[in-house]
C-alpha cells in the first residue's frame, strides 16, 4: 500500500488509478511471459503475443493466439493464473488484504479506490466485503478443484489431475476461460460429462453474478432481506440462463456437429453448458465455430450483456440489461417512472446505463469496423463474434485469434482493455476534470420515432 501513499498517485482520480494499476499488471505479465522460462520451446513469446497473453489473462477474457497447455511451462501456466486472480478480484482488492493482514490502516482515499474497484455502492463496510471476497473465492475455488480433480483423475494422473483441477477452477470461477486440455479444445471432450459440466457452469455462474450478491445471501439468514441490486441480478441471471438454455436446445438440436450425435442427457447439458459460457466465462464444450448462425447471434447477445456488477466478469452487465428493459416497458405503458420490484429507479442510475449501453455498443462497432479492415477476407459474423467477445471479456472464438494480424492483435488488446475497466471508467479516467455546468440551457423539443 505504500504506493498510495506517493503524494502525487493520492491525488489522482480512483479510476485514474484502477486503469493504471491494470495496465501495470498486464506489461509486468507480458515482460514476464517473454522470458525463455516461459515457454517450452525454451524461447519466450514475442512480445506483442505476451502482451496480447497477459491482457487476455488480466482482463480475464481467455481469448489465446497460442495454445496454453502445450506453449507454456509450468512457470508461464503459473504466471497466466496468477494474472487472471489478481484480474478476476482486482488488484486493489489483493493490496488491501495484505495490508490487513500486516496490520496496516486502509485510508479513506484507499477505501475510495476499494469502492470503485468493486463498483460498490458505498464504501461502508468495504474492508469487511474485502475479508470476505477472498474466504468466499478460496472456498468456492478449493471445492471445485477437489471435484475438478476428482474426475479428471480418471483420465490422466493423480498429480496432474490436481493442477488441472486447481487451474480450471480458478479460471471458471474468475470467468476467464483458459484451459489445458491442448489444441483449443477446450472442455469439448466432457460435453456429455454431468460433473464437470454442472460443478463448472456453478463456478461461472458464482464468479458472475458478483461479491456483493453472494455478501447479502450469505448474510440472508441474519438480515432475512436482500437489496434490489440483488433481487434483479438473481432475476436478470436466471431468465438469460433459462432463456439461453431453451434457444441453444431448439437451435442446435438437429446439428450433426454439435447436439445432434448425443443423448438427451448430454443435449441438455450442452444447451446449458453453452448458456452459462457467454457470461463471461469463455470456455465451451460445444465446438464454437460448428454451431448455427441463430446460436452464434444469441451467443453474442448473451455476451453483450454479460456478467453482474462487481463481479469477475464483463459486459453492459444485468442490472443494465434490466434497468433498461424497464424503461422500455414503462415508456410502452405511458408510465413516466420506472418501476423495477416496486421500487422507483432514479433517472441518473437510467441515464448511466444508457450510457453504458451505448458506449459498449459504440466500442464493438468501432472495433468491427476497424478488423474488417485488418483482417481483409475473413467471415463478417466471426469478425462481429471475436469483437463482442473481447469487449465483454468473454473469451470464446470461432477461430479468428490464432490468425489476427498484428494490427488485430493490437485492436483486441485494447477491446479487453475497456472492456474490463469499464467505458465509463476509462472516460472518466482521460477526463481532467468533472464539473456541472454553471448554467442551464433553455428546454428543446424534438420528435423521436
Amino acid at each position: 500500500m505504500n504506493i498510495l501513499k506517493n503524494k502525487r498517485l493520492v491525488s489522482l482520480d480512483p479510476s485514474k488509478i484502477l486503469v493504471t494499476g491494470f495496465a501495470l499488471i498486464i506489461v509486468l505479465g507480458g515482460f514476464l511471459l517473454t522470458l525463455p522460462i516461459a515457454t517450452k520451446d525454451g524461447e519466450g513469446l514475442s512480445w506483442l503475443n505476451a502482451l496480447f497473453t497477459s491482457t487476455s489473462a488480466t482482463c480475464v477474457t481467455g481469448l489465446v493466439v497460442v495454445d496454453t497447455g502445450s506453449t507454456f511451462t509450468l512457470f508461464g501456466q503459473f504466471v497466466i493464473l496468477s494474472l487472471i486472480q489478481v484480474g478476476g478480484l482486482g488488484f486493489m482488492s489483493f493490496a488491501t488484504f495484505f495490508a490487513v493482514l500486516l496490520g496496516k490502516r486502509i485510508t479513506l482515499k484507499e477505501r475510495l479506490l476499494l469502492q470503485e474497484s468493486l463498483n460498490n455502492m458505498t464504501f461502508a463496510g468495504i474492508v469487511k466485503l474485502v475479508k470476505r471476497i477472498f474466504i468466499f473465492t478460496i472456498l468456492i475455488e478449493l471445492i471445485g478443484s477437489v471435484l475438478l480433480a476428482i474426475r479428471f483423475s480418471f483420465d490422466m494422473p493423480f498429480k496432474r489431475a490436481i493442477y488441472f483441477g486447481i487451474f480450471h477452477s480458478i479460471s471458471n470461477f474468475n470467468n476467464a476461460g483458459f484451459d489445458l486440455m491442448g489444441e483449443f479444445r477446450s472442455l469439448t471432450r466432457y460435453v456429455e460429462d454431468p460433473l464437470v459440466t454442472i460443478v463448472v457452469c456453478i463456478l461461472i455462474t458464482l464468479g458472475g453474478i458478483g461479491f456483493i450478491v453472494m455478501n447479502e445471501i450469505y448474510e440472508y439468514k441474519r438480515i432475512r432481506r436482500v437489496s434490489l441490486h440483488t433481487k434483479i441480478v438473481l432475476w436478470t441471471s436466471g431468465l438469460l440462463l433459462v432463456l439461453g438454455t431453451i434457444l441453444i436446445f431448439i437451435f442446435e438440436f438437429n446439428n450433426p456437429k454439435t447436439l445432434q450425435p448425443l443423448s438427451m442427457t448430454g443435449k441438455i447439458l450442452g444447451s446449458l453448458y453453452q448458456s452459462v459460457t457467454p457470461r463471461t466465462a469463455g470456455s465451451n464444450t460445444l465446438n464454437i465455430p460448428d454451431l448455427t448462425q441463430s446460436t452464434l447471434f444469441i451467443t453474442a447477445i448473451l455476451m453483450f450483456i454479460g456478467a453482474s456488477p462487481g463481479s469477475t466478469g464483463g459486459g453492459i452487465k444485468t442490472t443494465t440489461f434490466a434497468t433498461l428493459l424497464g424503461a422500455v416497458r414503462s415508456q410502452i405503458k405511458g408510465k413516466e417512472d420506472v418501476i423495477l420490484f416496486k421500487r422507483r429507479i432514479m433517472y441518473d442510475t437510467i441515464y448511466k446505463a444508457l450510457t453504458v449501453m451505448v458506449s459498449g455498443l459504440l466500442i464493438v462497432v468501432v472495433v468491427t469496423l476497424l478488423l474488417t479492415i485488418t483482417e481483409h477476407g475473413k467471415n463478417f459474423l466471426m469478425i462481429v463474434f471475436e469483437a463482442t467477445s473481447a469487449f465483454a471479456t468473454v473469451g470464446l472464438s470461432m477461430g479468428l485469434t490464432p490468425d489476427l494480424t498484428p494490427i488485430g492483435k493490437i485492436l483486441i488488446i485494447l477491446t479487453m482493455f475497456a472492456g474490463r475497466v469499464g467505458p465509463l471508467t476509462i472516460a472518466f479516467a482521460v477526463t481532467l476534470r468533472r464539473h456541472s455546468d454553471p448554467f442551464k440551457h433553455p428546454k428543446g423539443k424534438i420528435m423521436i420515432g
